[in-house]
């Protein structure tokens, strides 16, 4: 008799990709009926102007307009909790988060507490939400974390120096939206860690343990467009074309990841965030050649895919050789676009290795990594990336 096992598939309902894409930011807004929105984003695009226009935007279609701008990189407990406060004392009844990652998750803590009440900490786990967030329109401008309509949540927790992982279906942003042109001024570092982000997550769902076909196809896309754009991307952030790609991409990955999970690269690079607040996308491809290096005999046959889609010729080659070919692809890639070689030299201390294995192996993300690791062998590979 086959065991019975149901996989589900999460999206937000409406996502709004290409140039001029964010010009539907107003009338989205009303469509759905709100009345004073909040926009969720960072200091950097306040300064910059970018959240005035977007408030510029809401404002024409009728909608009142508050801005909080404090979400941090690696967004925290403190980030949601004041957030919050001013999403109850303005009346809001709308969230709109505009950024990156950070931007998108503090927004998805505030309206979770917003409409389960408690803290953001007792949210952390698997869909622990009783009741479905506001309305949160997510406006992306960034090509990596694919938060913008994810069910993902991270927020770190300024007391333990954790990242807590809140995975919940109630946390699915109600409408994304991927305007390229909100991408092209990004500096390359950025350009290049995020890149590597939406890389890493198409791997890390394409070997997870609840991958389907559904995930597969997605992430197999997500690597292939990668692999041709990245490059691109970073070398000249005005090449609106590979911003576009690069915007497809990563949704593409988030599609993978947002249903299969993900892997020990995300759970171990969720405590060096936690610990030295380092960006995500950065920890992301440190790690990635050196789990999925331990992670190739669980799924040898992947890795040859993997290979594949990266560019690799593999032809004439044993499945080992092959599958190997994916690790020297991510390996390159990751060097071309100019991503550190180890955290060494980001401030990270060796002592601390203990520590970061320990939280590593309570990060829901490690469930779904198809090879389990114990924990010298969790610590092994964290010391291989220094």
């Amino acid at each position: 008799m086959t065991n019975e096992q149901v996989y589900g598939f999460f999206i937000p309902s409406v996502n709004l990709m290409g140039i001029g894409a964010v010009k539907e930011a107003g009338p989205r807004v009303k469509n759905l009926g709100c009345k004073k929105a909040l926009i969720v984003t960072d200091e950097g695009l306040l300064q910059l102007g970018v959240a005035d226009g977007v408030a510029k935007l809401i404002r024409e279609a009728g909608v009142e307009v508050e801005i909080f701008s404090g979400a941090e990189p690696n967004p925290t407990d403190l980030n949601v909790e004041e957030g919050l406060r001013i999403y109850q004392q303005k009346g809001c009844d709308t969230i709109v988060s505009l950024g990156g990652g950070s931007s998108h998750d503090c927004a998805k803590g505030i309206g979770l507490v917003a409409a389960n009440g408690g803290r953001i900490h007792d949210y952390e786990g698997v869909d622990q939400s009783a009741s479905p967030m506001p309305p949160l329109i997510a406006i992306n401008t960034t090509s990596g974390t694919a938060s913008e309509m994810t069910r993902f949540c991270i927020i770190t927790d300024t007391e333990r120096k954790v990242k807590m992982a809140i995975v919940d279906k109630h946390t699915t942003p109600t409408i994304s939206i991927n305007d390229p042109i909100l991408t092209v001024k990004k500096p390359k570092g950025l350009t290049a860690a995020t890149g590597v982000d939406a890389l890493t997550h198409a791997i890390e769902a394409y070997v997870s343990t609840n991958s389907t076909p559904i995930t597969d196809a997605c992430a197999i896309q997500a690597m292939k467009i990668i692999s041709k754009n990245l490059r691109a991307a970073v070398a000249n952030g005005e090449d609106v074309e590979a911003r576009n790609q690069m915007s497809y991409a990563q949704f593409l990955a988030g599609m993978a990841f947002n249903n299969a999970s993900l892997g020990y690269v995300h759970a171990i690079a969720h405590q060096f965030g936690g610990i030295y607040n380092l960006p995500h996308g950065v920890c992301n491809a440190i790690l990635l050649p050196h789990v999925e290096r331990y992670n190739l005999i669980a799924k040898p046959e992947r890795f040859v895919e993997i290979a594949v889609a990266l560019g690799e010729n593999v032809s004439g080659l044993s499945t080992r050789e092959a599958a190997e070919k994916a690790i020297t692809a991510i390996e390159i890639l990751t060097k071309d676009v100019g991503i550190p070689t180890g955290f060494a030299q980001l401030g990270a201390k060796e002592e601390d290795i203990p520590l970061l294995a320990e939280n590593a192996m309570r990060d829901a993300c490690a469930l779904t990594n198809p090879r389990k690791a114990t924990l010298d062998e969790l610590q092994e590979i964290i010391r291989a990336s220094f």
